[in-house]
């Protein structure tokens, strides 16, 4: 298996803290040199303690270390719950000899349980002992219900030099970011101002994370993290650095967004919503992630049924411009099945050898605009209400 590499002057590590039976559930990102961080997090009003502890300190210029629990999301906890994230935290904090508010700290996992600290600040001095330049163990530590977990890494050309990108992320269920339960963290050696990571990660965000959607459920623990070490020392020193430095954040960010939709719960196939033409960004934004929200297509693209109708229906509930519909075509993996008003005669069975594909592509051309978005989304089986009826 080929190894996800963390870009210079990072470690991570995860290990078996004895909250979880088998899986590793705890993980810990180091940087050896203080580094600017940024982050975007959750809009539920219903917030878990560490995301509120870490949009009180960020963005910052300063921070060393992030910790992350799963199976107990430290969500509608009470005091005790911020007490317990506090103590992980100090924890940390001790162990590396910095300061509390140089440590970030998340949490996954069911809501409405108590943290157990006590275990988890147990495993800290081996977390630290066993920090190394690879991804994977992190990327374990952090799983709830996913399958798989989920890294990417890049190197990036720039005109001082090159530098590395490194994505990881969890999510499976509870998935609509609006900044799943989704923790993601893009770790890199560049060097970046403040303003310019938390400018940039919004950008990435909006066009990844904030466009897929497994169940609508939007989490009290969604957090976001781009952490910039600048131990490359390679700066930023112009627009066409900008420009390919913020493509590949984008594209690591949309990786692993893809990643999370495909790996929904109970999940067979990924979707992706492709909506041009559209009159503004904010239609395109809202159509292609309420075709992706759709339980009545989510069932219709996992019964392989070409059902295009529900798929016209949900562009009118989120209020696409009715003369946009009388002018707008519509594919399904490739297919033509309606345009400027009228229905196409398509060969069904056809499409239905082609819906089993493991990807569906939705291609909508409202042709009233210049504006379009891509949404990710997956189907809805039997599979996804057992593993809900048994979560916790």
């Amino acid at each position: 298996m080929q190894r996800t590499i963390l870009p210079m002057g990072f470690l991570a590590s995860g290990i078996n803290s004895g909250v979880r039976r088998y899986r590793p559930d705890v993980g810990l990102i180091i940087s050896e040199i203080e580094a600017v961080a940024a982050g975007v997090f959750t809009l539920n009003e219903c917030k878990a303690a560490p995301v509120v502890y870490c949009q009180n300190i960020l963005p910052s210029t300063r921070i060393r270390a992030l910790v992350t629990n799963s199976g107990q999301a430290n969500a509608a906890t009470g005091s005790l719950g911020v007490e317990n994230n506090l103590k992980m935290v100090n924890r940390v904090a001790q162990e590396l000899g910095v300061a509390q508010n140089q440590v970030l700290v998340a949490s996954t996992g069911v809501i409405g349980v108590q943290l157990a600290v006590d275990k988890i600040n147990e495993a800290i001095p081996e977390l630290v002992e066993r920090a190394s330049q690879v991804a994977e163990n992190f990327a374990l530590a952090i799983l709830t219900t996913d399958l798989v977990p989920k890294t990417v890494t890049t190197t990036v050309s720039l005109s001082q030099g090159v530098v590395r990108i490194t994505g990881i992320c969890k999510g499976s269920g509870m998935i609509h970011p609006n900044m799943a339960t989704m923790l993601g963290y893009i770790l890199t050696d560049v060097v970046l101002s403040p303003e310019l990571a938390q400018s940039l990660l919004k950008e990435a965000t909006d066009l990844s994370f904030n466009m897929i959607s497994v169940d609508g459920d939007c989490s009290t623990n969604d957090c976001n993290f781009l952490i910039a070490n600048g131990a490359s020392e390679v700066e930023i020193k112009n627009a066409e650095d900008l420009l390919v430095f913020k493509k590949a954040l984008i594209e690591v960010s949309q990786f692993l967004a893809q990643s999370i939709a495909a790996d929904g719960e109970g999940a067979n196939k990924l979707i992706e919503v492709q909506m041009l033409g559209a009159p503004d960004l904010e239609v395109a934004r809202r159509a292609a992630r309420g075709i992706t929200l759709s339980p009545l297509i989510k069932t219709a693209i996992h019964g392989e049924d070409p059902n295009w109708g529900r798929i016209l229906a949900r562009l009118g509930a989120e209020r696409v411009p009715s003369a946009a519909l009388d002018l707008m075509s519509l594919r399904i993996q490739g297919v033509l099945m309606y345009e400027q008003g009228q229905p196409k005669v398509f060969d069904r069975e056809a499409l239905r050898q082609k819906l089993k594909q493991p990807k569906v592509k939705i291609e909508i051309d409202l042709k009233s605009g210049v504006e379009s978005a891509t949404a990710w989304g997956c189907d809805l089986s039997k599979r996804y209400v057992e593993i809900n009826t048994e979560y916790s």
